[in-house]
């Protein structure tokens, strides 16, 4: 599930659930469709559950799609999950986001 709100100049897009093969279609659309529509755009991936290579594949476009559009594109609030598959690509610089990593998932990674 997706889910859109609007904050000053900003969209805000939260999305819930996998982002997975299964739903690359869907979030493709989505996340293109709120490009159009916003100059700014925050992805909120704190309910993602599960994001592999299509849905990396998909922030990825998005990115690209945002720079094209010159238009602003920002991950937020990121899932545990997303945070695994982030650094374990070594992603996380592409993306220039800051990441918040909780306590409990850095003290494991001493």
């Amino acid at each position: 599930m997706t889910t859109a709100q609007k904050r000053d100049a900003t969209s805000v897009l939260r999305i819930e659930g996998e982002m997975t093969i299964y739903r690359a279609a869907e979030l493709k659309q989505t996340l293109l469709a709120s490009l159009d529509l916003a100059e700014e755009l925050e992805v909120d991936l704190a309910a993602v559950t599960e994001l592999d290579t299509a849905g990396v594949q998909i922030l990825i476009l998005a990115k690209q799609q945002a720079l094209a559009r010159q238009r602003k594109l920002r991950l937020i609030a990121h899932s545990p999950a997303v945070l695994d598959v982030l650094e374990l690509l070594n992603l996380a610089a592409y993306f220039g986001d800051p990441l918040v990593i909780p306590s409990r998932f850095a003290a494991g990674r001493a």
